[in-house]
């Protein structure tokens, strides 16, 4: 059979197309094995610019911030156009924006969502929450509960996730700003997790109740970019990022102290000398888990599912720096076994959450983002 020049032309675009549709298909259901599970990675949806953080809303559709200040819907597994609309003014700068998310524990009867961002202020930038009630395509009753002080210069080390405790108050993780003596200082919010009550009070039964800055939890902290509640005891363990080396997985305790920067496992950049005074000292605690070299983690969650049996009660932590899904086996409080998966497959993660129907959602940190699902893969 001879073909005609139009109709090789014709052939090799339909070539074309298949190859495209090919490597679209391999993306959405991209398969890897581990160690206890044959898994399946599908793309939900694309198009994310630099999401950070996610919720589900009790109907199965799923709040997205991204960093430079809109909050997405995924509706029925599509990314609607349209942002939400009402949000607080948000500054973006360096690390900064909008970033972690929550949904209040009586959400069916009091739509609150809680929002962390960076917000601009007398002394330059600092984390700040407010919540307003989501209806329809829009947030009404704004309110800030929260703002970290002093406000710094420069765009680094800002946390910020968010979670509720299981008496309803509301934990927020923050970083140093960059300003490494801070995280020490009981008069200064940054470097430290934060406790207050939904409407943005401070419980009396706080450590430093009594102090200057009375909604402190725990101190000594660099950069926290991962919350989660242990499944059964409820109690928050924490990571943070590290400098050269060093990143950690704190069970946090009130009142507690967790050395940055006196004591760490990490150097100062590039010329890996030594920063503080070692990696221990009376009075301070110790990583449960610590990472040298860095991961730069981000997102972490418990998995408390049904798809992936194998997996419930570990800890998943997303890689930034590797493009990592990383899996941490315990046992009474202690890591026994560490697994990476996706290996840089769909870039750098940025945060990771156990969804209502048992599968595992991660966030991929770019300017077309990406929201994954993470599932057996179906024989």
């Amino acid at each position: 059979m001879v073909y005609s020049a139009a109709m090789l032309r014709t052939l090799k675009l339909m070539s074309l197309v298949w190859l495209l549709l090919a490597g679209e298909i391999c993306l959405a259901a991209a398969r890897f094995t581990s160690e206890l599970h044959e898994i399946e990675v599908t793309e939900v949806v694309d198009g994310l610019s630099f999401p950070w953080g996610m919720a589900f809303l009790p109907d199965g559709d799923m709040l997205v911030t991204e960093r430079g200040g809109a909050l997405r819907l995924v509706r029925g597994g599509q990314l609607v156009p349209e942002d939400i609309a009402g949000l607080q003014e948000i500054a973006p700068t360096g690390q900064g924006g909008l970033m972690g998310i929550a949904l209040d524990p009586a959400f069916d009867r009091e739509p609150w969502v809680y929002l962390a961002y960076a917000g601009k202020g007398q002394g330059g930038h600092g984390t700040e929450v407010a919540r307003g009630r989501l209806r329809g395509m829009s947030l009404g009753d704004m309110e800030v509960l929260f703002t970290a002080l002093p406000k710094s210069r420069g765009g680094r080390h800002f946390g910020s996730r968010l979670a509720f405790l299981p008496d309803g108050t509301l934990l927020i993780s923050l970083g140093d700003r960059g300003e490494r003596k801070s995280a020490q200082d009981l008069d200064d919010h940054r470097g430290s997790l934060i406790r207050i009550n939904r409407d943005g009070s401070v419980p009396a039964d706080n450590p430093f109740a009594g102090g200057s800055k009375p909604e402190i939890f725990s101190y000594g902290h660099r950069n926290m970019q991962g919350l989660a509640l242990h499944p059964e005891t409820r109690i928050p363990w924490t990571h943070e990022h590290g400098p050269q080396g060093g990143d950690e997985i704190n069970i946090n305790r009130p009142g507690a102290n967790y050395g940055w920067p006196v004591i760490t496992y990490g150097v100062n950049y590039g010329i890996r000398t030594r920063i503080g005074e070692g990696t221990a000292k009376p009075g301070m605690e110790q990583p449960v888990h610590k990472w040298v070299p860095s991961i730069a983690p981000s997102g972490m969650a418990f998995y408390s599912g049904d798809q992936l049996p194998r997996w419930r009660g570990n800890l998943l932590v997303g890689s930034l720096k590797f493009g990592q899904l990383v899996r941490l086996t315990l046992e009474n409080d202690r890591v026994v076994g560490e697994e990476r998966l996706l290996n840089n497959r769909f870039g750098r993660i940025r945060d990771v959450v156990t969804g209502p129907d048992g599968f595992v959602y991660v966030l991929t940190d770019s300017p077309r983002g990406q929201l994954l699902r993470i599932g057996p893969v179906d024989r």
